[in-house]
């Protein structure tokens, strides 16, 4: 059989170039923004150091706090030999690991791509580069840590979700007694965990993981059912990945503004 072949000229559209007659713009330019001011937040927030405990309820940005200075640090105050120039506080241990799994999640990607690097800045729109060099080169190969970043933040969603079971019981300041209760704030740090949970158990690595690491799920039942229960929640991954967020950053801005006597918290039972 002879096969022939049609030469196809491809046009490389200038940056910002397409013939997409919608407001192609707008979703780019949101993204922008919404991850912008978070990023801002967190970062101040961060650098803090200070009312990220209320009550029982801790920010979930500072746990766990492996160095600080109050009652629940694992290891003590400050290391002595952290350098004096740099700014402490117990959130600059803890933030890079979620701040790292966000950071190189597949959703992610393709949305701060686009609304930060405009790589491309939308479908079929001109983009300012003009080479491709993928993922397999430096510093865009970092992104394959993400199965890594994924199993460190298991065990800090575990610990998040200790820090809700925490958030139920209320000292007495006159007597010491601990007693069970619901405050706004229990309510908080429960949804901040259960979100978080389906974002992290939605992942498209994990998803992977579950269906055994193989390419043909069809061989085995059981890896297939665990691969379809995550899909279940992945279907839906861009929508915990925005809840997600802006829970999180809720419940630490929560915990502060009561910390700092600006809010109160109301006692449901």
């Amino acid at each position: 059989m002879s096969v022939s072949t049609v030469s196809v000229g491809v046009v490389r559209r200038r940056f910002g170039e397409t013939e997409r007659r919608d407001a192609w713009w707008i979703q780019p330019l949101l993204v922008l923004l919404a991850l912008l001011t978070f990023i801002v937040y967190a970062t101040w927030a961060a650098f803090q150091g200070d009312h990220y405990m209320y009550g029982p309820y801790v920010s979930p940005f500072y746990s766990p706090e492996i160095f600080g200075g109050s009652p629940h640090s694992w290891f003590g105050p400050k290391p002595g030999a952290w350098p004096a120039l740099v700014p402490f506080s117990p959130a600059l241990l803890i933030l890079p690991i979620p701040a790292l799994f966000r950071l190189t999640c597949y959703y992610y990607r393709g949305a701060y791509y686009k609304a930060f690097w405009a790589d491309p800045p939308s479908c079929t729109v001109g983009e300012p580069r003009s080479s491709y060099w993928g993922e397999h080169s430096f510093p865009l190969v970092l992104q394959n840590i993400h199965r890594y970043m994924l199993f460190i933040s298991m065990g800090v969603l575990i610990i998040l979700a200790i820090d809700v079971w925490r958030a139920f019981w209320f000292r007495d300041p006159a007597t010491g007694a601990v007693s069970f209760g619901i405050g706004v704030g229990t309510l908080v740090l429960a949804a901040n965990a259960f979100l978080l949970g389906g974002y992290l158990f939605g992942c498209h690595s994990l998803r992977h993981i579950a269906g055994g690491c193989v390419d043909q799920l069809s061989r085995s039942a059981i890896r297939l059912r665990a691969y379809s229960c995550v899909t279940c929640l992945n279907r839906r991954h861009m929508v915990w990945a925005w809840i997600s967020l802006f829970a999180v950053g809720f419940a630490d801005l929560y915990v502060r503004l009561c910390s700092m006597g600006l809010w109160s918290d109301v006692r449901i039972y």
